[in-house]
């Protein structure tokens, strides 16, 4: 756990591709990649094609880590995929970095990139280990590749019909082929995915197409968007075009991750036609509504915060301030050398405004708390430059049950708010108040006052597939047995 983000969701992954005859599409997934950092920061990889194989180059850490431009140079091809990654099931290990590849008999090679999580995952390896299937990672992914293995299938949508109906749970996923680029949502739309092109697509000789879990990677690459793809869409793009076909097992609603617009995406993205930058300020908006402060100033903790602050003092008629400035060098990579440092390393990388801070009443907004530990920190260090008061102001409802669709929480002992109450949590975080946004103030500002279209579950605990009775999923869960088989 970095002692440093434990107080915020941890992301899922993030996944891109690119179908561009012609044009160099592992420096376009590179810097893809780069702008889908912040969804993960684990291991990053690409593979490419250039039609008669797929090669793939992936480790441990950032973008930045992983390729330098001589990786970049030997990554020749016309299709690419890559990714970048948290783990949600599995461990952090090389092994279960991603894109992964799998060999299907008729179709041949097909690398995977995926974002999300499969809660029928140990069912499926179960099932496939005892029809002699040798798994050789330990994330869901590879329990994928394996259903699309073992599929009788001439082509990759065939296969992707075939096998898709079998899993449940979150995926947003793309493939290549040595010839083809393909992507895939699942039916509730849990994890966002998008649809771009490059130039005119009524130009002769066709376009470049691409596939992003954010829109943020088409602006970075000069992409244009198209659309968002559908829940349980399939789209497919080769020498031939594009095209679009539907996963048969359908959903009656949709549920997008509410903390897609809440946290995880970044605030330059749109998603269901909305600006997340807006939406998040206008959760601050709703937040000021519902519980106002007596305070001076309201200040974020950077960045996420940042749309929900300011919205915050819009409505509120107060000023906003820069009471903390983040150091802009330390990642979830940093390593903190000594026991004293790690105690006080909430300093190495939030450091409070005495001048800005001293005598005033402080309104500190944020987008979530998880644990607890970093905003109990963070309050600590305002009274030390000065604050009078702290009032903590949280821009979503209080987290209080797990997720199972690809986001790091597995137990609701590790959420502050599974048990306390509002006044108990500002008590325990030493805040002269605490309030959070009411889940009907968080409809109100994403735009869906009814509730529709959105997954809530880690507020309210209604989950939209079935989920594992105990409600103690281990993102580990599918370690012991490759051990065995091994």
């Amino acid at each position: 756990m970095d002692a440093f983000d434990d107080d915020h969701l941890h992301e899922e992954c993030g996944v891109f591709g690119v179908f561009h005859p012609g044009e160099d599409v592992a420096n376009l997934t590179y810097f893809g990649l780069y702008s889908l950092q912040h969804r993960g920061q684990e291991s990053a990889g690409i593979a490419v094609s250039d039609g008669r194989e797929i090669r793939i180059r992936k480790e441990m850490g950032l973008v930045s880590q992983v390729f330098d431009q001589e990786i970049i140079d030997g990554l020749k091809g016309n299709i690419a995929i890559g990714h970048t990654r948290y783990s949600t099931t599995g461990s952090a290990r090389l092994l279960n970095a991603q894109p992964i590849a799998v060999e299907h008999p008729t179709i041949g090679t097909v690398a995977i990139a995926h974002n999300g999580n499969l809660v029928n995952a140990t069912k499926l390896r179960d099932e496939l280990i005892t029809k002699g299937f040798d798994f050789e990672t330990t994330s869901d992914t590879e329990v994928l590749g394996a259903l699309l293995s073992q599929t009788k299938a001439d082509t990759l949508e065939q296969a992707l019909a075939e096998a898709l109906p079998r899993v449940e749970g979150a995926y947003c996923l793309v493939f290549l082929t040595k010839d083809s680029l393909v992507a895939a949502r699942d039916p509730l739309g849990i994890r966002p995915l998008c649809l771009g092109r490059f130039g005119d697509i009524d130009a002769p000789g066709g376009t470049g197409y691409v596939m992003a879990s954010e829109t943020c990677a088409l602006d970075v690459i000069g992409a244009t968007f198209i659309c968002e793809i559908e829940p349980g869409e399939i789209v497919s793009v080769d020498a031939s075009g594009m095209r679009s076909t539907r996963i048969q097992r359908t959903a009656a609603h949709r549920a997008m991750c509410s903390f897609e617009f809440i946290y995880f995406a970044r605030p330059d993205s749109v998603m269901m036609g909305k600006s997340l930058y807006e939406s998040r300020r206008q959760m601050g908006r709703e937040l000021a509504r519902e519980a106002p402060a007596d305070g001076d100033i309201v200040i974020t903790l950077p960045d996420s915060g940042t749309p929900a602050a300011i919205g915050y003092a819009e409505q509120a008629g107060l000023p906003f301030a820069e009471g903390m400035i983040k150091s802009r060098y330390i990642t979830r990579t940093f390593i903190q050398p000594t026991q004293r440092l790690r105690e006080a390393g909430i300093r190495l990388k939030f450091n409070p405004m005495r001048h800005v801070l001293e005598g005033r009443r402080v309104v500190l907004v944020d987008d979530s708390i998880v644990r607890g530990t970093t905003s109990r920190r963070i309050i600590d260090e305002l009274r030390r430059a000065g604050a009078s008061e702290v009032h903590m102001r949280i821009a979503s409802p209080p987290i209080a049950w797990p997720c199972f669709m690809g986001i790091d929480i597995a137990s609701r002992r590790e959420l502050i708010a599974a048990g306390h109450t509002e006044r108990e949590i500002g008590a325990m975080l030493g805040a002269d108040s605490l309030r959070y946004l009411s889940l009907a103030g968080l409809r109100r500002a994403m735009g869906q006052p009814d509730g529709n279209g959105f997954c809530y579950a880690c507020f309210t605990g209604s989950y939209p597939v079935d989920v594992p009775a105990q409600l103690e999923m281990d993102k580990l869960a599918l370690e012991i047995p490759v051990a065995v088989s091994s």
